[in-house]
Parts: C-alpha cells; sequence; structure tokens
C-alpha cells in the first residue's frame, strides 16, 4: 500500500510538471490575444497571481516559519523571522539579475555591441528562470503531497504566472527565446522534477528553498504581471483576484 502511495505521489507530480513544460513550450503559440485583447488577458492573470501570494504564498511562509524555528540548522537558529530574510533573498536576487540585464540594455552603443549585449541579457534572463523552474520542478514532489483541488489551483497560478513570463521574455527576445529560451525552461522544470524524485531534502531544508522560490515569485507578480496603468485593465484584474480568491477560501 505504501509502495502504491508513493507512486501516485510521483505520478502527480511529474504530471504537474510535463504540464507547466507544456505552458513553456506552447502555450505562447495559442492564438489567445486574437480572442481576448492582450491588456486584459495580462490583468486577469495578474490579479490571480496576486490572490495566489496573498492567500497560499504568504500563509505557506507563516507555516514554514514554524518549520524552521523547530530545524537543527545553526544558522537559522541565531536568526529571527528567517523565512521571511530567506524570501526576502530570492526577491533579492531575482530583482539584481533583472536590474543588471536592464542596464546592460541601456549601455548598448555599436551595433557589434548590441548583438553581443542581447545575447548576454538574454542568457541572464533565461539563466534566472531556469533556475526558477529548477526549484519549482523539486518542489513538485511536496505540492503533490495535497489534494487534487489544491494542486489545480497551484497549476492554473503558475501557468498564467509563466504564460506572462513567456511573453515579457519572448518580447524582449523574440527568435532567441522561440528557439532556445523557451525549451531551455522546459529542461529545466523537468530537470527539477527529476531531481526532486531521486533526492529528498528534510522538512527544514525543503521550508529554505521553498521561501527562496517565493521571494522571486512576489517579484515576478509585482514586476510582470501588474501592468502599466495605460495597459491594464481593472475590471479584468479585480475579476481574476476575486474569482480565484473565492476558489482558495471556499476549499
Amino acid at each position: 500500500m505504501k509502495f502504491l502511495d508513493r507512486s501516485m505521489m510521483i505520478s502527480s507530480g511529474v504530471i504537474l510538471a510535463i504540464a507547466l513544460a507544456l505552458v513553456h513550450g506552447f502555450a505562447t503559440r495559442l492564438p489567445i490575444f486574437s480572442i481576448i485583447p492582450q491588456f486584459r488577458w495580462t490583468s486577469f492573470a495578474g490579479g490571480v497571481s496576486l490572490s495566489y501570494v496573498f492567500l497560499e504564498i504568504f500563509p505557506e511562509l507563516s507555516h514554514t516559519q514554524e518549520e524552521l524555528q523547530h530545524s537543527e540548522i545553526l544558522l537559522v537558529q541565531y536568526l529571527e523571522n528567517h523565512v521571511y530574510i530567506l524570501a526576502l533573498m530570492g526577491l533579492l536576487v531575482f530583482y539584481g539579475l533583472d536590474l543588471f540585464a536592464l542596464r546592460a540594455k541601456l549601455s548598448k552603443q555599436s551595433t557589434t555591441k548590441i548583438e553581443s549585449d542581447s545575447s548576454a541579457i538574454f542568457w541572464i534572463h533565461i539563466g534566472a528562470f531556469s533556475l526558477f523552474n529548477v526549484i519549482l520542478g523539486y518542489l513538485l514532489q511536496e505540492i503533490s503531497h495535497h489534494d487534487f483541488i489544491p494542486c489545480l489551483l497551484f497549476f492554473i497560478a503558475i501557468a498564467l504566472h509563466f504564460f506572462i513570463i513567456d511573453e515579457s521574455l519572448r518580447e524582449h527576445h523574440q527568435s532567441l527565446y522561440d528557439e532556445q529560451g523557451r525549451w531551455l525552461l522546459v529542461g529545466a522544470i523537468m530537470f527539477g522534477t527529476i531531481v526532486g524524485q531521486v533526492v529528498h531534502l528534510n522538512e527544514a531544508a525543503i521550508a529554505i528553498v521553498w521561501s527562496f522560490l517565493a521571494g522571486s515569485i512576489i517579484l515576478n507578480v509585482l514586476k510582470r504581471e501588474l501592468p502599466d496603468e495605460k495597459e491594464t485593465c481593472f475590471g479584468s484584474f479585480m475579476f481574476g483576484t476575486i474569482l480565484f480568491a473565492t476558489l482558495i477560501l471556499s476549499m
């Protein structure tokens, strides 16, 4: 019976990974914006993601804090609010990478340098999001412990998150992203999932990894999924926020 439970847990984590990988691989190829205007879709996705951050990620961080307080890891024993520090570190790392890429882009001068800088910026972005996907893929083993509905809501929130990130990367890097970037992100999440099935960390270590990832999710939601004033639809944003909040609270 334990073997059966373990097999089901593995398969549900792998299914989640494959489904999210398909979003990276093919979602931006769907003619969604010919049906729903991009500013409405982006606003809706931002509302969904923000609901997930406030109603799932923040409470999970609070629970994670309790896990770390009872851990035997020496470093965290000397820190207060460990989980929030780790989340802040995740936010700072990804913000720093983004800022570095932006400044490199603004410093372009000659045509040769433009091509070189564009390639460098591409690899910085893809490297950062590949790291994000490896961590997320690994954590799918932990998420697969949950019931079907929480897993489904997680998939919806992260899939919309991926979709907006993909659109942003595709807008900045165009053919480089289509030909290489999206497949590297697909490979990263599958690699993380495979590692998650083979290597099993204790609860405190998983809490540390999750906290770091949560910080990067919060940054990406605030930076990429809350559109500028001229490109937003407050009605769509409110609809996405209220709809997803209702689904989460009704679990």
